[in-house]
């Protein structure tokens, strides 16, 4: 008769042997004859707040010296950091642009700085921008080749209703056309003017009524096409840049009629509050990433049902309000969220997807005190560098945690995917065929008409130090991407493998990768050589 202990030796012997990491065979079919959606070039933004030092959640105060007012331009990492993606958007707004005064024209009301106020929207005053740091802004960000946005004042010369968040009456334009005839005085060139930040449906702080927002946007428009009258091209308009509410902007647009509205903006926090325990968990949970889907799919049957002149744009996403998390916002982890949320919103036909912040609180690309890169810039500048404007339909026979994203590669000829892996043990082998059928299988279907693409292909492998997730440290093919003894951006160089009939391309648990497959034939894509 056996024993027990020779039976719990055997199990003890049987379990030492199973590998740590599962392995599990993947099928990635990439439809290649037509694009499903297009986004913009310049789809990677980010964005400046206007917070002073004061502004703090949790018992933190994370802004430091970081908004528009007060951030140090003149910082050599800033401005190698933003020239490094050639064309980086940046949008200027937050929540304290409704309470900003420009320090231009005449019969002003006091303009200052924002000072802490119990009755404030948002505990604050009003606040000030100088022409001086309107110069320097536009000066700093304009040599370093970024594309501006900017966010209007749209409460101002609005009356609070008591004992709500209601504003009502017309919008006072007053302001805003001393600010935009000063811009154009100077030739500073403003890519797009936003009207508000996040007075859409029932508002953050404060509100307006559609019926009324809609009447102001014309107003905007009509002071657009005044002032630029003998430009050689006009601003878009943008709007609401709020949180998204399917009846108001539908309404917002049958106000507003064709060619009002440029790019339809809202703002997503999906993770929830800063202080949220669960904020990591909810990060590598497919399931719980694909409950924004719906808000994406709802945007754009807005846009084509009530605004095709229009598109649509991510204006500002953090993941975690209150000024992130700390801890998870700021670290490797949080580009999981983060390229799944680039990859969603391309395929559901959104032009540009603005991070809050490129500096500042503790979601910053940028470290706030040292300006140095934190893992998601790594993750913005590669996605910009590597994926191009037309997005092509990916379908995987796998796990759901694998995520999966396909575009045109970006100046280069082939295709770049973008694969995350949110499993913490299953390291995926992916066999990616090339779907050359001009009338693809429907939905999570895959075609049997396909080529194994089995050409030359680059890859970048990224992990965090150590393999700890909450690292603010990232590497690149087992290497740290770090700053250069002059300050610059490191160098992004791929690991590149040559043809390998069947090969198949493996990521690893609780990693991202990027491969350009450098020899596919995809007939959406523009020819390059």
């Amino acid at each position: 008769m056996i024993s027990r202990l020779t039976i719990l030796f055997s199990l003890l012997l049987i379990i030492s042997n199973i590998p740590h990491s599962l392995q599990e065979e993947v099928t990635i079919s990439v439809q290649s004859v037509t694009t499903i959606a297009r986004t913009d070039w310049n789809f990677i933004c980010a964005t400046l707040d206007w917070w002073p030092p004061e502004k703090c959640n949790y018992n933190m105060c994370p802004w430091g010296k970081s908004s528009i007012i007060n951030l140090n331009l003149n910082n050599t990492i800033l401005n190698n950091a933003i020239k490094a993606f050639s064309s980086l958007r940046i949008r200027l707004g937050g929540s304290l642009q409704d309470q900003v005064i420009y320090n231009v024209g005449r019969n002003l009301p006091p303009c200052h700085s924002f000072e802490k106020l119990k009755e404030g929207l948002f505990g604050f005053s009003t606040g000030c921008l100088d022409m001086p740091r309107w110069d320097k802004l536009n000066e700093v960000l304009s040599k370093a080749g970024a594309v501006l946005t900017f966010g209007l004042n749209a409460l101002y010369g609005r009356a609070k209703v008591p004992s709500t968040s209601l504003y009502v009456g017309d919008w006072d334009s007053t302001n805003a056309r001393e600010l935009i005839n000063y811009t154009i005085s100077k030739n500073y060139k403003i890519d797009s003017w936003e009207l508000g930040n996040e007075l859409s449906g029932g508002g953050i702080g404060a509100r307006v009524e559609v019926e009324q927002y809609g009447k102001d946007l014309i107003a905007l428009k009509a002071l657009i096409d005044e002032l630029y009258q003998k430009s050689s091209s006009k601003p878009k308009i943008l709007a609401p840049g709020g949180f998204f509410d399917q009846a108001w902007f539908n309404k917002m647009l049958q106000i507003t009629g064709p060619d009002v509205v440029n790019g339809v903006t809202h703002h997503i926090y999906n993770l929830g509050g800063g202080d949220d325990k669960g904020i990591l968990q909810k990060i590598l949970d497919p399931y719980y990433l694909d409950y924004i889907v719906q808000t994406f799919k709802n945007v754009a049957l807005t846009i084509r049902n009530f605004g095709p002149w229009s598109s649509s744009w991510v204006g500002e996403a953090g993941g975690a309000y209150n000024s992130g998390a700390k801890g998870v916002s700021n670290t490797f982890v949080n580009s999981f969220w983060y390229l799944d949320q680039l990859g969603m919103a391309s395929v559901f036909g959104h032009k540009v997807y603005c991070r809050q912040t490129l500096i500042g609180g503790n979601y910053a690309l940028l470290n706030t005190t040292n300006f140095k890169p934190n893992p998601d810039y790594y993750s913005a500048l590669l996605w910009s560098k590597l994926m191009g404007p037309e997005v092509l339909q990916t379908l995987h026979d796998g796990s759901p945690y694998l995520r999966a994203y396909t575009h045109c590669a970006k100046n280069k000829a082939g295709v770049t995917m973008l694969l995350i892996n949110l499993s913490n043990s299953t390291t995926f082998n992916v066999s990616v065929k090339n779907d050359m059928n001009l009338y693809p299988p429907k939905m999570g279907k895959i075609s049997t008409s396909e080529i194994l693409e089995q050409g030359e292909r680059e890859e970048y492998h990224l992990t965090p130090k150590h393999g700890k997730l909450q690292s603010r440290v990232v590497l690149l093919n087992g290497k740290q991407l770090k700053l250069t003894h002059t300050k610059d951006i490191p160098e992004i160089n791929p690991i590149s493998s040559g043809p390998h009939p069947n090969a198949t391309v493996q990521i690893s648990p609780l990693s991202i990768l990027f491969v350009r497959f450098k020899d596919f034939r995809a007939p959406a894509c523009p020819v390059k050589n």
